[in-house]
């Protein structure tokens, strides 16, 4: 059957692709001149920044988010030019991730931005449009076009390789991608004293750091069971995210803004400018707890491609 190839179209969106993926990869090394701008001498310094600080763990955040950018845009720009099969289940993939994770991800953006950037009216005003079309009109958009037949057609006819990635169920990718990706956000308490909820109290310091250890190495060896798409991951990822929820959410729900941040033990300028933002655990629980419970219906919806220990890695494609 004849199709229409949409050959043009996947090249200036891997053109697209690559530039964002290059500006992120130059943003990311230069963005670490700001440390030297806060530091002591330098001229946006104030006691008691440094490492543990609110400002230098959001610098870093954003740098190691350009880096994160960086890592994802390339790649999939090449398989856009080359028409690679494995680029469009890997674009729909993120796509998928990123409605869950999409909207406090927007909102720390924001933040980190605007709290480190001395941006004029305008720029400000197409950051603000281009993060408002970011979610969700531009992604249910491209979703509709990486799963229409011309789409698929056209990068079957390009340069395939049968990669075990395309060979995977979508919801085990769009898993796979998701709690990868949360082992990564658990590395962000580490730069805020430890901080981690515990049904109702907060844990920092030493205690902290040992309970982020462990939720950590958890994840990682639960997140390649699903990958790998073991029966038991699917299990054990249910209570895993399940009793996070549940955790950040009583946690939140039953604290201050003051009492968190008190915490993260805080240098007094930070404290001082954190106490008056007007925000309430109420916020944080919708902020954190929405894709949480996103992430456990997208885990309930994935049941069917755990019901055995079949495995579409490359081992498991080399078996069959």
């Amino acid at each position: 059957m004849e199709y229409k190839d949409q050959g043009r179209f996947l090249m200036l969106l891997g053109v697209a692709l690559l530039f964002v993926g290059m500006v992120a990869a130059f943003l990311g090394p230069v963005e670490v001149y700001v440390f030297y701008l806060f530091r002591e001498g330098g001229r946006l310094h104030y006691e008691g920044f440094g490492f543990g600080s609110l400002m230098f763990g959001n610098i870093a955040v954003q740098i190691a988010g350009y880096y994160l950018i960086a890592a994802l845009c390339l790649p999939l720009a090449y398989g856009h030019l080359r028409r690679r099969s494995w680029a469009r289940s890997l674009g729909e993939a993120l796509l998928w991730a990123w409605l869950v994770v999409g909207v406090p991800l927007v909102i720390v953006f924001v933040f980190m931005l605007f709290s480190v950037k001395e941006l004029t009216p305008a720029v400000a005003a197409l950051v603000l449009v281009m993060l408002a079309l970011s979610y969700p009109l531009a992604p249910a958009l491209l979703l509709r076009f990486y799963r229409g037949d011309h789409v698929r057609r056209t990068f079957a006819a390009g340069e395939t390789d049968g990669s075990w990635l395309e060979r995977l169920p979508m919801p085990v990718l769009v898993l796979g991608l998701l709690f990868s990706f949360y082992v990564l956000v658990l590395q962000i308490p580490l730069l805020f004293n430890g901080l981690f909820p515990l049904f109702g109290a907060w844990l920092s310091g030493m205690e902290g750091f040992v309970a982020l250890d462990f939720a950590i190495l958890s994840l990682t060896f639960l997140a390649w069971g699903i990958w790998q798409q073991r029966a038991w991951a699917w299990w054990g990822m249910l209570a895993y995210v399940g009793l996070w929820t549940a955790s950040a959410l009583v946690t939140l729900l039953g604290t201050s803004l003051i009492e968190m941040v008190e915490a993260m033990n805080l240098p007094p300028t930070e404290l001082e400018i954190v106490q008056g933002v007007p925000i309430r655990g109420v916020h944080l629980a919708a902020f954190v707890g929405l894709p949480l419970i996103l992430t456990l219906v997208a885990l309930l919806l994935s049941r069917r491609h755990y019901r055995g220990n079949e495995s579409l890695t490359p081992a498991g494609l080399e078996m069959r």
